[in-house]
């Protein structure tokens, strides 16, 4: 029998994606780019572990990889990061086509926008793909509530600042959160990598039950 993606070679390998045998090769080309592969596929396990055991380099035109970020900013306000990533952990757990690149690129977006809200100029550009702006603006709606609840004083939850969060420590943590991403999924383009990492970190999303980060920060 031949494989059904590529009709040459020999089906070989069980995809339970696809519910039918397919060839190694295409098994290895089409993981997490053309198959939308599930989690507990053996074949996406051991590729995953191998991944982890040979950490990609990230290339230097790497969206937002030379800013600083600094390490005091990150620990003053580990509420509100935690607050980001719950927040993305519940979005995707609502809406599970979310993939690491809508994760990435609402992040990034995001990120744009605080940039240029701490020089003073505001310039808004959400991702054109309809799931990551509707994650972009999820987090946005999150950030504003932070900020307006940290600015009057009034509790938010788990996730509110000891202290007022500024908009450029804003975009430190939404940086810090996707260069996390960058490093932690292996840039196919239906890879949840990052997704499963964050809803690990919060398995009570999408309830509010157990809020508490178990995001290490380095």
């Amino acid at each position: 029998m031949s494989c059904p993606i590529c009709e040459k070679r020999k089906a070989e390998r069980f995809c339970p994606a696809k519910g039918e045998k397919i060839c190694a090769v295409c098994c290895g080309k089409e993981r997490e780019v053309s198959i939308d592969c599930p989690p507990d596929c053996t074949y996406l396990v051991a590729a995953h572990r191998y991944e982890d055991e040979h950490q990609r380099s990230l290339p230097e035109d790497t969206p937002l990889l030379d800013v600083k970020v600094s390490q005091d900013v990150i620990y003053a306000h580990q509420n509100v990061l935690s607050g980001i990533a719950f927040t993305a952990a519940k979005f995707s757990a609502a809406h599970p086509a979310t993939t690491d690149p809508d994760l990435l690129a609402a992040l990034q977006a995001l990120a744009e926008t605080y940039k240029t809200l701490g020089s003073g100029i505001y310039y808004e550009k959400p991702p054109d793909a309809a799931l990551p702006r509707e994650l972009y603006a999820t987090l946005a709606q999150f950030l504003n509530e932070t900020k307006q609840h940290s600015t009057e004083g009034a509790g938010s939850g788990a996730f509110q600042s000891a202290t007022p969060v500024r908009d450029s420590e804003v975009f430190s943590l939404l940086v810090f959160l996707y260069r996390m991403g960058l490093l932690r999924t292996n840039g196919r383009p239906r890879a949840r990598r990052y997704v499963e990492f964050l809803r690990s970190q919060f398995p009570a999303a999408p309830e509010l039950k157990r809020e508490e980060s178990r995001i290490i920060v380095p």
